[in-house]
């Protein structure tokens, strides 16, 4: 069977203070803010990206603080994200194996393509598969001029 799997990609918190997990992630670890993604329809703040290293990155999403009555919403752990190398054949092969189909394939506001599941236990999980102009590769390729 084919491995279509490259590693994690991105683990994603959302967060009830976006300055003081910067801070954390920054100084604590010396890690680099990436970039930020705004919210589609409102144009809100809404993701700020993370760089660990080695094409990793840290998902922050805002609005932890405001959302504690909702599972998957509070403070805290949002979703685990694989990279993939064939999106498609991943979606088939969630079909295959009869994984929850969540989200079908689509394309991503940072531009790379996307889909999602879950696992028994209801913990969001996204495979995603990295395209040449989405906003992490445009970073990375930025860090290695």
């Amino acid at each position: 069977m084919e491995n279509l799997f490259l590693g994690a990609a991105h683990a994603a918190f959302n967060v009830a203070d976006m300055e003081k997990s910067l801070d954390f992630y920054q100084r604590v670890f010396g890690f680099e803010k990436a970039f930020e993604i705004r919210h589609p329809e409102s144009g809100e703040p809404w993701i700020v990206y993370v760089s660990i290293g080695g094409g990793q990155f840290i998902e922050l999403f805002y609005g932890g603080e405001q959302m504690p009555e909702k599972p998957g919403n509070a403070a805290g752990f949002s979703h685990l994200c694989f990279g993939v190398s064939d999106i498609h054949a991943a979606w088939r092969r969630l079909e295959e194996n009869g994984a929850p189909l969540d989200v079908p394939v689509n394309q991503g506001k940072d531009r790379n393509w996307q889909c999602w599941t879950h696992d028994p236990d209801g913990n969001r999980i996204e495979l995603m598969q990295m395209t040449d102009d989405s906003l992490q590769s445009t970073y990375l390729r930025g860090k290695q001029a």
